[in-house]
C-alpha cells in the first residue's frame, strides 16, 4: 500500500523534520536516510516501522538542524590552509594553472572545519527519545494514508467477487452442463466416429469411454470450491485489518479454480466463461498485492 506523511518538532534545542512513504511490498523493508551522527537510531526506527506495519517497502528521512544562536562556528585551520596556498600557487607558477580561489581553497576538505558539539549520553538518550517519538506521529500519518487507500481498495475487490460469483452462476447455469445435452454431444460423438471408422470401433466401448470422458470433465467441484472461496475473501475484507496475505492465498485459489475450469471445458460457453473468470481472478490477485 501506498502513503505519505510528515511531522516536526522539537527534541531539545535541535528543529527535527520527518518524512515517510511506502509503496507496495510483500515484506517489511526499509531504507532510511539520517543525517551524520545519528546513525544509532537505525535500530529504534526500524523496530518502530516494523511495530506499526507487516507489509511495504518504506522509507524514512529524518533531517535536524540547530538553531541559528546554537550553531557551532566554523574553524579555519590556518596551517592546512597556507600549505595548500603555497602548492596553488607553485602549481600556478609551474605548470600554468589557473589562480586559487578563496572560496575553491575554503571548499577543499580539512580546510573549513565544524566542530561537533557535544552532549552527554544522557542528552543524547532524551534527544533520541524525543526524535522517535516525532517519527511516531509522522508512522501514525502514514498509517491513516494507507488505511484510506485500503477502503478504497477494499470496494475495488469487492466489485471483482461479485463478478468472480457472477462468473461462477453463469458456469454453473451453462446449457452445455445440462446431461441431456451433454448425452446428446456424447452420442453425436459416437455415431461420427462408428461413421468413420466403419465396424472397426467397439460401440459399448465407444460409449464406456465417453462417458469417463464427461465424468471427467464435470466441473462440479471446481464451481463449489470457487463459491466457497468467494465467501471467505468477502467474509475477510468485512473483517478488516492485516488481511492481504489471506486474500493472496485465496486470489490464488481463484485461479488454480479457473484454471481447471478451463482446462475440463467441454463446450466453447463453458470456455469462454472461463477466460473471462481467469481475466477477473488475474485483476484481483494484482490489486491484493496492494493490501497490507
Amino acid at each position: 500500500m501506498t502513503g505519505f506523511a510528515r511531522a516536526a518538532g522539537d527534541a531539545h534545542g535541535l528543529s527535527v523534520n520527518w518524512e515517510v512513504k511506502s509503496v507496495n511490498g510483500k515484506s517489511v523493508e526499509l531504507r532510511m536516510r539520517v543525517p551524520s551522527g545519528f546513525d544509532r537510531l537505525e535500530p529504534a526506527i526500524r523496530q518502530a516501522i516494523q511495530k506499526k506495519f507487516s507489509r511495504g517497502s518504506f522509507q524514512a528521512m529524518l533531517t535536524v538542524s540547530r538553531a541559528t544562536e546554537q550553531q557551532a562556528q566554523p574553524v579555519v585551520n590556518e596551517v592546512f590552509l597556507r600549505d595548500v596556498a603555497e602548492l596553488a600557487k607553485r602549481l600556478e607558477k609551474n605548470y600554468g594553472t589557473a589562480p586559487a580561489t578563496a572560496d575553491g581553497l575554503l571548499a577543499l576538505r580539512g580546510v573549513l572545519e565544524v566542530p561537533e558539539t557535544s552532549e552527554t549520553e544522557e542528552e543524547k538518550a532524551a534527544i533520541d527519545q524525543a526524535i522517535i517519538a516525532i517519527l511516531d506521529d509522522a508512522l501514525t500519518g502514514l498509517e491513516a494514508a494507507r488505511r484510506s487507500e485500503g477502503a478504497a481498495l477494499g470496494n475495488v475487490l469487492s466489485a471483482q467477487l461479485e463478478t468472480i460469483a457472477q462468473l461462477t452462476q453463469r458456469a454453473e447455469a451453462d446449457p452445455a452442463r445440462d446431461p441431456a445435452n451433454i448425452r446428446a454431444r456424447l452420442s453425436e460423438q459416437v455415431r461420427l466416429l462408428m461413421e468413420a471408422s466403419g465396424s472397426g470401433l467397439d460401440e459399448q466401448r465407444l460409449h464406456t469411454e465417453a462417458m469417463l470422458l464427461a465424468t471427467k470433465a464435470d466441473i462440479r467441484e471446481e464451481l463449489d470450491r470457487l463459491k466457497t472461496h468467494v465467501e471467505a475473501a468477502r467474509a475477510l475484507l468485512e473483517k478488516g485489518g492485516v488481511v492481504g496475505r489471506r486474500l493472496d492465498f485465496l486470489a490464488q485459489e481463484f485461479n488454480r479454480e479457473s484454471n481447471t475450469l478451463c482446462s475440463k471445458s467441454n463446450a466453447a460457453s463453458l470456455t469462454a466463461i472461463g477466460l473471462d473468470l481467469k481475466a477477473v481472478v488475474d485483476q484481483f490477485r494484482e490489486q491484493v498485492q496492494n493490501l497490507e
